[in-house]
C-alpha cells in the first residue's frame, strides 16, 4: 500500500488549446478510496491512466509513496487497473484469467493457485473457475477483473468505470461489493467514474473535476453540505441544487417576494450585485414570502415526492414528503428553508462565506 501524490501535474494534446488536465495537485492517503468524477471530457481517465503510465505526463510530477513514477514504464509502477470493458482473455478459464499476470511474473504454480483460490473466495467466484467469460453473466465478468487486480497485490488499484456496463440494478449490488472489498483489503485506490451517486456512495473523499482543472476534493458530506462554486453545487446531488441568479441590495438577496439576508463577510466577498442563490430540493418550505410557482410534474416515489414547479423562465425542483396531496396546475409559494441556500458570487461562481 502507498500514498499517491500528483504535483502541478499537466497533459496536452496536440490540436488542443486548453490541457486535458491543467496543474493538478492532489494527494490521496494510504489506503483511501478516492473517486475523480466529472462530465465527459474534464480529464478523469486521463489523471488514471497518467498514473497507470499510459499517458505521458507534460508538466509536473507524480509519486507512489517515495518513488518519482513520472518517467517510469506501467510494469515498473506496482499498480493494477481494472478496465471499463473487463478485458478478459475469451479462450482462458476464469482462473486462468485471474492467475495471467502471475504465469508471466513466472510465479511458482502452487502460490499462483493459492493466490487465484483466494481471490475467487473473495469476489464469491469459486464455482465458476472453470468457466470462460462467454458462461460468466457482466456482473461475474466484472468481479474476475477484479480478481485478476486483487491477485496482484499492488499498492494502488485503479479502476476505469468498471460499472458502466452494467445494468441499474446490479450497478447498484457490485458498486457495494467493490467498496467494501476495498475496504476489506486496505489498497489505495482511484476510481474514475461520470456517475456523481456512484462517487457520493463509493468514496473517503471525492475530487470533481472540470476541464481538467481539481474543482474540489473532499468528503461526500463536504461536498454536499459546501460545495465551493456553482459547478460543483449544480453538479453534485440528484436531483440538482436549484441555481437561481439574482441581485444583492442593502436588504439582501432577493428571492422572489422574499429577502435572504447577508453577513458583513458576504457583503464584503461579493464583487458585483450579482449573486446565485443555490436551494437544495429538500430545502425549500412551501408558504410564506418566496417565489410564486406552479406545479408543472408531480413525480410520487413513495416515500419521496418531487414537484416540478414554474416560476418566470426557470423550473424549480421540490422535494416534498411521498403521498402529499400537491396536484399539477396547483399555485404554491416557495421560499428558501432558514439555513439552508448556499450563496454565490455571480461574476466569479465562488462560494461566499457561511459567516
Amino acid at each position: 500500500m502507498a500514498t499517491v501524490s500528483f504535483t502541478d501535474t499537466t497533459r496536452y494534446y496536440a490540436g488542443v488549446e486548453r490541457p486535458a488536465v491543467d496543474g493538478l495537485d492532489l494527494e490521496v492517503a494510504d489506503g483511501e478510496f478516492l473517486v475523480l468524477v466529472g462530465p465527459s471530457g474534464c480529464g478523469k481517465s486521463t489523471t488514471l491512466r497518467m498514473l497507470a503510465g499510459l499517458e505521458g505526463v507534460d508538466e509536473g510530477s507524480i509519486h507512489i509513496g517515495a518513488k518519482d513514477v513520472t518517467e517510469l514504464p506501467p510494469k515498473e509502477r506496482d499498480i493494477a487497473m481494472v478496465f471499463q470493458n473487463y478485458a478478459l482473455y475469451p479462450h482462458m478459464t476464469v482462473a486462468e484469467n485471474i492467475g495471467f499476470h502471475l504465469k508471466l511474473a513466472r510465479m511458482p504454480k502452487d502460490e499462483r493457485e493459492r493466490r487465484v483460490r483466494e481471490a475467487a473466495t473473495t469476489l464469491d467466484l469459486t464455482e465458476f473457475l472453470d468457466r470462460r467469460p462467454a458462461k460468466l453473466s457482466g456482473g461475474q465478468r466484472q468481479r474476475v477483473a477484479m480478481g485478476r487486480a486483487i491477485v496482484r497485490e499492488p499498492s494502488v488499484f485503479l479502476m476505469d468505470e468498471p460499472l458502466s456496463n452494467l445494468d441499474a440494478k446490479l450497478r447498484v449490488q457490485t458498486r457495494t461489493q467493490i467498496a467494501s472489498l476495498q475496504r476489506r483489503l486496505g489498497t489505495t485506490t482511484l476510481y474514475v467514474t461520470h456517475d456523481q451517486i456512484e462517487a457520493m456512495t463509493m468514496g473517503d473523499r471525492v475530487a470533481v473535476l472540470r476541464d481538467g482543472v481539481l474543482q474540489q476534493c473532499d468528503s461526500p458530506v463536504g461536498l454536499f453540505e459546501r460545495p465551493r462554486n456553482v459547478f460543483v453545487a449544480g453538479f453534485i446531488g440528484s436531483p440538482a441544487m436549484n441555481l437561481i441568479e439574482t441581485t444583492a441590495d442593502s436588504s439582501g438577496a432577493a428571492a422572489g417576494d422574499g429577502t435572504l439576508p447577508l453577513t458583513p463577510a458576504q457583503r464584503s466577498a461579493l464583487t458585483g450585485p450579482g449573486i446565485v442563490v443555490g436551494v437544495r430540493p429538500e430545502g425549500w418550505d412551501i408558504g410564506g414570502a418566496g417565489y410564486r410557482a406552479v406545479v408543472e410534474v408531480v413525480e410520487e416515489l413513495g416515500s419521496d415526492q418531487y414537484l416540478y414547479c414554474r416560476t418566470g423562465d426557470r423550473v424549480l425542483t421540490v422535494r416534498t414528503p411521498g403521498m402529499a396531496p400537491w396536484k399539477r396546475g396547483e399555485e404554491i409559494s416557495l421560499a428558501p428553508r432558514t439555513g439552508t441556500a448556499h450563496l454565490f458570487d455571480a461574476a466569479t461562481g465562488e462560494r461566499l462565506p457561511d459567516a
